[in-house]
């Protein structure tokens, strides 16, 4: 397989997604001429594989890897998602391990229904029942007080689970960032360049690792701090939000690249 000229890394919702609609056609330039370069582009999102797998075919980019749950997992080219993995029944035993009281504190979208999801994400219901359909990870609400979270966090270490704050959820897994599948991905192709785009904190370390950042403007969203990428002149940022400032971004770095 011969190394392509770049490798692009994205965040969904907010990034190559709209806020509100989750309409993409605004960034349909710039994916079509990174297609007409050979550029492989990877999605990369706390969604599952479920949620990923028909969005990365109506983008016709089924014969890229995927970044699911934040990182706690990889969706091959063209594979069909998993019902249920391993490592999530691994995580739902671990989540049993721990003190009642605390247990009792967390309830993650396994001890929900599908209309329990579509209500606190706000999504469809056959969206719900997508996002349920796990493999890696647990995102979930915790209505402790901030002590008792800390030792939920703590009891949890103890099995090897780590636990990541995102804007709404707790989520649970044995590890793994976007940042880290990024990495693998980017030996697989033999290692081009690497560009990342996102918009939220979980997307912070890829934009760090990948050789070029853009955040993307979420007017919806608190903005991101200045990155370090930044000062270092790596990590810019879109004018424009969601899909439009992708596509603003990924054009004006194909010309600048030449």
């Amino acid at each position: 397989m011969s190394v392509p000229p770049l490798l692009v890394f994205t965040d969904l919702d907010g990034t190559l997604l709209d806020h509100h609609d989750y309409s993409w056609t605004a960034a349909l330039p710039a994916l079509s001429r990174l297609r007409a370069m050979g550029v492989p582009v990877v999605i990369a999102s706390s969604k599952t594989a479920a949620e990923i797998a028909p969005l990365r075919e109506e983008m016709r980019l089924a014969a890229c890897p995927a970044i699911v749950e934040n990182g706690a997992g990889l969706l091959p080219p063209r594979a069909t998602p998993d019902e249920t993995g391993d490592a999530y029944r691994d995580l739902r035993a671990a989540l049993d391990t721990i003190p009642g009281d605390l247990r009792a504190l967390f309830r993650g979208f396994g001890d929900m229904t599908d209309s329990e999801v579509a209500e606190n994400t706000g999504l469809p219901s056959t969206a719900a029942t997508n996002a349920r359909r796990r493999a890696f990870s647990e995102p979930g609400l915790f209505t402790g007080t901030r002590e008792q979270a800390r030792d939920f966090v703590n009891a949890l270490a103890t099995a090897g689970v780590r636990a990541r704050r995102g804007g709404r959820f707790l989520t649970l897994s044995f590890g793994g960032t976007k940042a880290d599948r990024m990495e693998e991905i980017a030996e697989s192709y033999g290692s081009p360049l690497t560009v990342a785009l996102g918009d939220a904190p979980n997307d912070v370390e890829m934009l760090e690792k990948a050789e070029r950042g853009f955040i993307i403007a979420n007017p919806s969203g608190n903005p991101l701090p200045v990155l370090t990428g930044e000062r270092e002149g790596r990590i810019r940022r879109s004018e424009k939000s969601g899909p439009a400032g992708w596509n603003d971004c990924i054009l004006r770095l194909v010309s600048e690249l030449g």
